[in-house]
């Protein structure tokens, strides 16, 4: 899996494997077409008539028999009758034929990229037209063709791969969690597009929807390992390997669950991701892996037994970069970067007189965008560490700057503190009455 080169490795094309969709085929695999009606009703010729009837209900060496020789006219064929039909239990039958083609014979996908020639819009129209189908099957089926056939492409169509990322995204929130199965195997494959990648991290709310799947839900190890897998192929692209944790803040969730995993795959992909974020974006994210204290989890994988040796090389690595930033590292990057993480701890900063003399302007930043961060967490989270931290920052803070208690009382953070000092747990009451002594302008004393 690891290649640390320029590229992902190749990964299979059709890597859409799901019980799910394998049952709904066959629960319609065996229902009649009326194929002849069809042909009496003018809608196909005699000549398509006879194609459909060589194939139908054809599976495996008897199927390739007659499609090995005429690969182009029935891609030509299965693609033009997606364009003139449209009756469900029809585009269904269609859809099931032109899986049936491609399975475990994604070469031939090539004749169905070659009705691009005469149509720039085919072949990738009519399936992207399924996708927006109110039937559950056919666009979960759709969405399984055009996987292979964007993925077998020497050149992606950028448009296409677009509309079935924003399917995607509203798969990934379903409540049928075969169907986000589905959705997350797509992009698994699709990704290894390189052309791609920025495609899907710039589809509106689409890492929002596969992040959320991380944070917000109890994925199984599978799950965890499919949804960091996309992580992985993505984070080969500089430009994302930059904005990634900036942005979503993964970085100390994925040390989480690192340390908390009993597959080793699922270490082994967070492993390679970290890595990668480090090789093409290190400025970027060397100082939120000092704050998650990756580099003593390191030290600990270091010295455990792996039955796949890529994994101690990527820790390796890790390690040793982080040992060799970790002096040019500030002080404050390393702050930031826990604050921004939402993890504060009492790491060396928070009570260190000289940190808060040379820093405190950097919280006033951007608009006071980082002391914003502060009264975020004093408002939102139940933790009872971040909470006394982020009342000793506050407290710090307006000692350096007592101009700002104006400020502090406008966005609502000298009201919390007062709250909080009479929360239940005596650390929180303690940091927020040394806090209030800096806002009320009480000399800063503690108690």
């Amino acid at each position: 899996m690891v290649n640390h080169s320029n590229d992902a490795p190749e990964v299979p094309l059709a890597l859409v494997s799901n019980a799910y969709l394998d049952e709904l085929t066959a629960g319609l695999r065996a229902r009649p077409i009326p194929w002849e009606g069809y042909q009496r009703a003018t809608l196909i010729t005699q000549d398509e008539l006879t194609y459909i009837k060589a194939v139908d209900k054809k599976t495996g060496e008897d199927l390739s028999r007659v499609v090995d020789q005429q690969g182009a006219v029935y891609a030509d064929l299965f693609i033009s009758l997606l364009q003139k039909l449209v009756r469900v239990d029809t585009i269904q039958s269609i859809l099931i034929l032109i899986d049936d083609l491609l399975l475990d014979h994604e070469e031939r996908a090539t004749y169905f990229l070659a009705l691009s020639k005469n149509d720039p819009a085919l072949p990738y129209a009519p399936l992207l037209k399924c996708l927006r189908s109110e039937d559950e099957f056919v666009p979960l089926k759709a969405s399984k063709i055009l996987t292979i056939l964007l993925g077998a492409s020497p050149k992606p169509r950028k448009e296409a791969a677009q509309e079935l990322f924003r399917w995607t995204t509203a798969q990934l929130q379903s409540n049928n969690q075969a169907v986000v199965d589905l959705a997350v195997q797509v992009l698994e494959s699709v990704l290894r597009q390189r052309d791609l990648r920025l495609v899907y991290w710039d589809t509106p709310h689409a890492m929002d929807a596969l992040v959320r799947i991380l944070k917000a839900a109890s994925p199984s190890p599978q799950m965890q390992y499919q949804v960091i897998y996309c992580f992985w192929i993505l984070t080969f692209d500089a430009e994302i390997a930059k904005d990634l944790n900036r942005k979503y803040e993964v970085i100390s969730h994925l040390v989480d669950i690192a340390k908390s995993a009993i597959k080793e795959k699922v270490i082994r992909v967070i492993v390679s991701t970290l890595r990668n974020l480090v090789e093409k974006a290190p400025e970027a994210n060397l100082a939120a892996m000092a704050a998650a204290k990756l580099l003593t989890f390191t030290e600990n994988l270091s010295t455990r037994k792996w039955s796949d040796s890529e994994i101690l090389e990527d820790v390796n690595y890790l390690k040793a970069e982080l040992e060799e930033n970790f002096q040019t590292l500030t002080t404050f990057e390393v702050y930031q970067a826990e604050l921004l993480s939402g993890r504060l701890t009492w790491s060396p900063p928070h009570q260190s007189d000289l940190f808060w003399t040379k820093n405190w302007r950097e919280l006033k930043r951007e608009n006071y965008a980082l002391l914003r961060v502060l009264a975020r967490l004093l408002s939102t989270t139940s933790d009872t560490v971040v909470l006394s931290v982020a009342a000793n920052d506050i407290g710090q803070y307006v000692k350096k700057d007592p101009s700002s208690r104006k400020f502090l009382q406008e966005i609502g953070v000298k009201q919390r503190i007062m709250e909080l000092m009479s929360h239940p747990d005596q650390e929180v009451r303690y940091n927020s009455v040394n806090a209030s002594w800096s806002l009320i302008g009480g000399g800063g004393g503690r108690v």
